[in-house]
């Protein structure tokens, strides 16, 4: 019996999202979702304010409170500043998602990120969803896309691969 190669071969429709423990995962709706980004907005809020006082302490001990003020970084410092926090927004998600599979607030909302396959995703997918996710906030398309039917999920889990299941109450 020969082996289908995943990697070359592109569902038509994701797969319905499965457990750990093999049985069908509910897909996470809009709702939660968006409840989901909400709390964690909280934490990157928080992340932004601490990327801003590293560089504020850097600029100071470099060029003195006086010179710290003055200090025009200019169109490149202020991309590479821009690239700085995304990198840093971007590497609390990473690394939820790499370590358990969740963030803070999606442990609130009972959500778990995981490969269409039930496995935690994988590096790859983790960083494309940080690539794609921004742009499917930010253009609303994405996350309206999960109301339609048949497959229920965000755009940017079916270009990445990957679901965001709810997870049972435990009794």
């Amino acid at each position: 019996m020969e082996k289908s190669n995943p990697a070359m071969t592109t569902p038509s429709v994701v797969p319905r999202p499965i457990r750990p423990d093999g049985l069908t995962a509910q897909t996470a709706g809009l709702f939660r979702r968006l409840a989901s980004l909400v709390y964690d907005a909280f934490l990157l809020f928080a992340i932004a304010l601490a990327y801003a006082a590293i560089l504020l302490s850097v600029r100071v001990i470099f060029l003195g409170l006086d010179g710290a003020t003055r200090y025009d970084s200019g169109p490149v410092g202020q991309w590479l500043g821009f690239v700085g926090l995304y990198v840093s927004l971007s590497g609390y998600y990473y690394i939820c998602w790499r370590k358990q599979g969740q963030t803070l607030g999606m442990k609130s909302w009972r959500l778990k990120l995981q490969s269409c396959d039930g496995r935690r995703a994988n590096a790859q997918q983790c960083i494309k969803r940080c690539l794609l996710a921004p742009l499917s906030v930010v253009s609303l398309i994405g996350f309206i896309w999960c109301l339609l039917p048949p497959h229920r999920a965000c755009w940017h889990d079916l270009a990445t691969e990957t679901h965001v299941i709810v997870i049972p109450k435990e009794s």
